[in-house]
């Protein structure tokens, strides 16, 4: 307690830091001790202490929250949605925990502008890092548990690179050669730029390795990279937002912002897709066992797109206000088509806005269990309510956000206005037997021949001499192959359907 307490602090400060010490030697890293870890850090604001012995006990208060986070993220990899209360509860600890240890942080760099309490460099660097880190894991529990990050938390966070640019520690280096604070940054940024809401849990963290092997290939920069094309990006450090592309949002008068381009970044993910494709190890690229699946695969292809070629938005929304029926799942909705009993799987919805590319609904009632992002749903509206089969418009789930137990929107991509159900089985294959698919008509001019939904996995691209075997008014069998993979998410595959004609 030497160490750490200030010999003029009064003796009621003391007894608060004895007891912040004594809480320390006795706690055990479990999830369950965030609250308490809490009360200790409201303890330590109450601490009349100098600026140096107080940031070090802040410091051994932040590294054991680092080992409650790592305790408790593994619960939040699989979350249903909306999540449990049970689950919200214990993410709302955390994050009161970790906005309270950034503004600790953010405190303690006060001293710096007083000339008696001036804070070392290396120890104003090291308060900055941590205050981005704790931004940067409530950020990453908001992802996980499909919420939108809290009002300010950008802010926050860009507040916190600003400073380090001010102070010319931006891209130090601590001493064990840790993340510079401009690393952290911009690989918070690149997370946040891949659209979070459109990737499961387990997918976020393939994300998060991506962006630890290549975040180093960004360059935060005062002026748009030369010879850049649509992959730039700019963010304003003054709001409370993250990145935006250029290609649908320009930078508006009277600001200063950064630009970063993620060609490269995108262009060495299309090379590890390659690679993967070719049958190379995942640890061998220093990638997790999940990369080297079709639903690995799918999220390397997407983030290329995403960071590579942000997509311009085609259509402006129209707001609404009416309810629509949900079919959810590629299975319920082949039984849908086959006029089978699926109850239980239909939802109400209230559509809030459309395009002619899809939908953004709100929940109103009806399980929602089954919901996935990436899965394939089916869309009946009001207007068209109604026992017949042929007026469900199939969609897929881009992107789904909870943010709070009795609240779940979803963004609803288009992909057809109608759609049949099918059997597939490969002859070559007979002990796999066949498989439930959807088969989307032609829609020309923007699907000029068939499409072909399955499960993840159980396709592949170029595949032949297969049966397809299907039931419009009459029974129909035809030998079908495979084209083109042209989506692929950790639910679904998205082929292009031809006939194998060819002898």
């Amino acid at each position: 307690m030497a160490k750490i307490a200030n010999k003029e602090a009064p003796p009621e400060s003391e007894e608060l830091v004895k007891g912040i010490l004594e809480w320390l030697a006795l706690a055990r890293g479990h999830s369950e001790d965030a609250e308490e870890l809490l009360q200790q850090l409201l303890s330590l604001r109450e601490a009349a202490i100098g600026p140096l012995p107080h940031v070090k006990l802040l410091d051994l208060l932040f590294a054991h929250a680092e080992s409650i986070l790592q305790a408790e993220l593994p619960g939040l990899q699989q979350p249903t949605l909306p999540i449990t209360r049970k689950t919200r509860q214990k993410t709302k600890a955390l994050l009161k925990l970790l906005e309270t240890l950034a503004q600790e942080y953010f405190n303690s760099l006060a001293a710096h502008y007083n000339p008696q309490d001036a804070l070392p460099d290396e120890r104003m660097q090291a308060s900055l890092r941590r205050a981005v880190q704790a931004i940067g894991a409530q950020i990453q529990i908001h992802h996980l548990v499909a919420a939108p990050p809290g009002n300010g938390l950008w802010q926050q966070l860009n507040a916190a690179y600003r400073t380090a640019r001010r102070l010319g520690i931006e891209r130090l280096s601590n001493t064990t050669g840790s993340a510079s604070i401009e690393r952290m940054y911009s690989d918070i940024l690149l997370k946040a730029i891949a659209q979070p809401a459109s990737f499961s849990s387990t997918e976020l963290a393939l994300i998060s390795t991506l962006t630890e092997r290549l975040g180093h290939l960004i360059k935060l920069t005062d002026t748009p990279p030369d010879g850049a094309g649509d992959d730039v990006f700019w963010i304003d450090l003054e709001r409370d937002s993250p990145a935006y592309a250029m290609v649908r949002r320009q930078p508006g008068e009277g600001i200063r912002p950064l630009y970063f381009a993620a060609g490269e970044l995108a262009a060495e993910v299309h090379k590890l897709a390659i690679a993967l494709d070719a049958g190379t190890a995942p640890e061998s690229l220093g990638l997790p066992n999940m990369a080297g699946n079709a639903a690995g695969r799918g999220v390397l292809r997407r983030l290329e797109k995403l960071w590579g070629f942000p997509a311009r938005r085609k259509f402006p929304r129209r707001r609404h206000a009416y309810r629509a029926r949900v079919c959810l799942g590629l299975e319920a909705l082949h039984r849908l088509l086959q006029r089978q009993e699926i109850s239980e799987d239909i939802s109400e919805w209230m559509v809030t806005n459309e395009s002619p590319e899809g939908y953004a609904l709100m929940h109103m009632s009806g399980s929602t269990a089954s919901l996935r992002v990436g899965d394939i749903v089916a869309l009946q509206p009001r207007d068209e309510f109604s026992p017949r089969a042929d007026n469900w418009h199939v969609c897929i789930v881009r992107w789904a956000i909870s943010e709070n137990p009795e609240h779940i929107e979803l963004g609803l991509q288009l992909l057809a206005s109608r759609a049949f159900s099918a059997q597939i089985a490969d002859p070559a294959w007979p002990q796999s037997g066949p498989m439930s698919v959807l088969v989307l008509p032609e829609a020309p001019p923007l699907r000029l021949t068939q499409s072909l939904i399955a499960p993840t996995g159980g396709l592949a691209e170029n595949r032949r001499r297969m049966v397809l075997l299907t039931e419009q008014g009459n029974l129909q069998i035809r030998e079908v192959r495979t084209g083109d993979l042209n989506e692929q998410t950790g639910v679904v595959e998205i082929f292009t359907l031809l006939p194998d004609d060819e002898d």
